[in-house]
């Protein structure tokens, strides 16, 4: 990760858990804890889901989608969460392994594992382990992983195509990779997608559809296929937009429907 868009990266997510931890709840994907962000980051779990979860998971949850809901996980599997956060995702996959299986959490930010960490112990699940890290170096042995899984957080990384190898190489032969992420749909002026961006702060960095197949393909992913399961429209974020001098309905036409959270599912094939 390049390490200027890292450090802002850390910083902004070591804030995010520390507002958890002292009881704020105002966390979200964008830059601010705007009521706007929730058409990003809002109603991604349902409530048996977070009702098996301690408070504070659900509340760091800073993601576009609910992997771990779309991956199909099976008893006995192990597990990666890429950019895992205050652990919500990692902890979920882990009830859903079983006592046979094993989730992983892959973090930079000493904070959100430290939230992790405690999440963890007040869930009572042991199967899981929170490891520090980045996503383009992953701290685990080739062939290990049978399944990724991440929640807008490659779209964060300068080096797609580096995170992207590196996924592939722990995942085992037959391995999958099953992601939310923020991704564009056509083209969008430059200037335009700035502004947009002031709003929905994790779609720094989203890359094209057509990008982000052909940076699986080329890292060696195949059956890749890529899902909308939330579409992004200007008109949530008027308010947002307005207070920051962003006339909405100039920008509309070039952006409206282009930004979307998708679930990304790719394989690594059973021989390479």
């Amino acid at each position: 990760m390049n390490t200027d868009i890292k450090e802002v990266v850390k910083e902004k997510y070591g804030k995010a858990a520390l507002r958890v931890t002292s009881g704020s709840r105002g966390s979200c994907c964008g830059s601010s804890a705007e009521p706007s962000c929730d058409p990003i980051t809002g109603n991604l779990y349902d409530a048996g889901e977070a009702a098996l979860l301690p408070q504070e998971a659900v509340a760091a949850s800073l993601g576009c989608g609910n992997p771990t809901a779309l991956a199909s996980l099976a008893p006995g599997e192990t597990v990666l969460d890429l950019g895992s956060g205050g652990g919500i995702d990692v902890l979920l996959s882990a009830r859903r392994v079983g006592p046979a299986g094993k989730a992983y959490g892959l973090d930079m930010t000493d904070e959100m594992l430290s939230l992790a960490r405690e999440n963890q112990r007040k869930a009572g699940v042991s199967n899981v382990e929170f490891l520090k890290g980045e996503i383009e170096n992953i701290p685990l042995p080739d062939n290990s992983v049978d399944v990724i899984i991440s929640n807008c957080v490659i779209n964060l990384s300068a080096d797609k195509d580096r995170v992207l190898a590196e996924a592939f190489r722990v995942l085992k032969p037959g391995g999958r990779l099953a992601v939310s992420d923020v991704v564009v749909r056509g083209p969008v002026p430059a200037e335009i997608r700035r502004s947009v961006e002031l709003w929905i702060g994790c779609i720094a960095g989203a890359l094209e559809e057509s990008d982000y197949r052909a940076k699986l393909a080329r890292a060696g992913f195949t059956a890749i296929d890529l899902e909308p399961t939330r579409v992004y429209h200007t008109a949530d974020a008027r308010g947002f937009l307005d207070a920051n001098g962003i006339d909405l309905d100039a920008i509309a036409p070039a952006v409206d429907g282009k930004f979307m959270s998708a679930f990304i599912r790719a394989a690594k094939p059973s021989t390479v």
